[in-house]
């Protein structure tokens, strides 16, 4: 597992996309660091009927059970757990997705607060200006503060990318347009995937 990623989860609807895309890292043989707030606890038990463990030991063991990681390959690190390696410019994995990102999330990015590890993970992809930070909001509407806030990151590099799946490859399912969602991000990430059908393919 030479290749490592953060992945946070924020109190944004859309949690569905954030675990069809850990279970996509998982078999592309990622090592993730995953960040959850408070929130986005509340939405994956709200929207997934999933009621995850407090402590990131147990966090960690039981994800590496549902997506049948390897040992050590899924790390839950706790919000203020700031020695993880997330923490550092040093250590910290070059690439981040935050998915569902929150409009809250997107303030504290934007303007660099780093109250928790969340905050400080993305920070660090930011300020070490060698990495990638994806964002995927799902707000609607937006306020002029929330799109104010997205074209500030935008401009320093970061991949603002909303969750509003396409229609064109004939969704079936609500999986089909989460698939489609998750693809774009793994897309952006340079990861290999046959979760939907390329532009032009198969008509």
């Amino acid at each position: 597992m030479n290749k490592a990623i953060t992945l946070a989860l924020t109190g944004a609807s859309g949690a569905p996309y954030a675990l069809r895309l850990l279970q996509c890292l998982v078999q592309a043989d990622y090592r993730v660091y995953l960040l959850a707030s408070s929130a986005a606890r509340v939405v994956l038990k709200t929207e997934q009927q999933q009621d995850w463990p407090g402590s990131p030991k147990e966090l960690s063991a039981y994800l590496c059970r549902q997506y049948g990681a390897k040992e050590g390959q899924i790390v839950a690190c706790g919000k203020e757990e700031w020695f993880s390696p997330v923490a550092s410019g040093s250590a910290a994995p070059k690439q981040m997705v935050v998915c569902p990102c929150s409009m809250g999330t997107v303030s504290a990015i934007a303007n660099g607060t780093s109250d928790n590890l969340l905050e400080r993970a993305a920070d660090v992809v930011l300020k070490e200006q060698r990495g990638q930070l994806i964002l995927v909001p799902r707000e609607s509407p937006f306020s002029a503060i929330h799109l104010e806030n997205m074209l500030k990151l935008a401009r320093l590099g970061v991949t603002i990318m909303p969750a509003a799946p396409g229609f064109y490859h004939e969704p079936k399912s609500i999986e089909d347009l989460v698939d489609f969602m998750v693809a774009r991000i793994l897309d952006h990430l340079g990861v290999d995937h046959q979760l939907t059908r390329r532009w032009g393919y198969g008509h």
